[in-house]
């Protein structure tokens, strides 16, 4: 939509709308609107809207007037099976004493709609920009032409715990996944079977799911070990041999009864 000559606006030919289910076209040379003249004074605000009046069930485009110096008319929203329901196509401001107008386009694109589905049967001819909720993983996902992308997901808290007969869990560790980025934090473990050198690596009772493991990288935590010692944990990725496990390597030394203590909290995107 453009401004036309003078006080009128001009619908584009070939546009096609739909308002609460009911079709509407431009035609093929387009819709020539006219603006009333505004004498007041005070700018003016005119909208362009496409109108659906349930009195005949037509949609038209036409012009509600706004009121110099109040801002812009609201829209007629009337619910049920009477009365008028408008949406926008432009906004109209008109000076006054104007011969011509300036219009703002705010038309709404039909556009793709979002799908409740299961994530194992999603549209299998989806769109460019359509958007599905898984109803089972509780994941929004939107298909960018190619491949569907997450846009929005949560796990909840899960817990990483998984005991060994060496290590004692002194408090939890757990993580959470939102949006493609796994969220970690560590608990603290106690030492129960005997002293480590610091030339042993020492595995941690923790597992991280396979759901939540990064693909290629490796991820390095420092920790903290009772009796003022540091140590490197290793949080190992999916394509190792020790896929989601986590070891603890370069300390002096851990004795029976003291606490290894990584740092607060680890991220990687999957």
């Amino acid at each position: 939509m453009t401004a036309g000559i003078g006080l009128t606006v001009q619908v584009h030919a070939d546009v096609h709308a739909s308002v609460r289910g009911h079709g509407w076209t431009s035609g093929s040379t387009g819709i020539t609107l006219d603006i009333a003249p505004n004498t007041s004074g005070q700018p003016r605000t005119d909208r362009v809207v496409l109108r659906l009046d349930r009195s005949d069930w037509t949609v038209r485009a036409v012009v509600r007037q706004g009121t110099p110096g109040a801002g812009t008319p609201s829209l007629a929203r009337d619910t049920g099976t009477t009365g008028m329901w408008e949406i926008l196509l432009a906004g109209v401001t008109v000076p006054s004493g104007a011969a011509s107008v300036t219009v703002t386009r705010g038309e709404l694109y039909v556009g793709a709609r979002v799908r409740p589905c299961l994530s194992a049967h999603r549209n299998l001819h989806p769109v460019r920009g359509e958007m599905a909720w898984e109803t089972n993983t509780g994941r929004l996902v939107l298909w960018d032409g190619s491949t569907w992308l997450v846009v929005y997901e949560h796990s909840g808290i899960v817990s990483i715990d998984s005991p060994l007969s060496t290590w004692t869990n002194a408090s939890a560790s757990v993580l959470e996944k939102r949006n493609g980025t796994v969220h970690m934090r560590l608990g603290s473990f106690e030492r129960k079977a005997g002293n480590l050198s610091g030339s042993t690596m020492s595995r941690l009772p923790v597992l991280i799911p396979a759901a939540y493991r990064h693909p290629t990288r490796d991820q390095h935590i420092l920790a903290y070990i009772s009796g003022a010692g540091l140590a490197r944990v290793i949080v190992y990725s999916a394509n190792t041999d020790r896929p989601g496990q986590v070891w603890l390597e370069n300390y002096e030394a851990v004795r029976t009864n003291q606490y290894v203590m990584p740092g607060s909290g680890v991220s990687w995107v999957v």
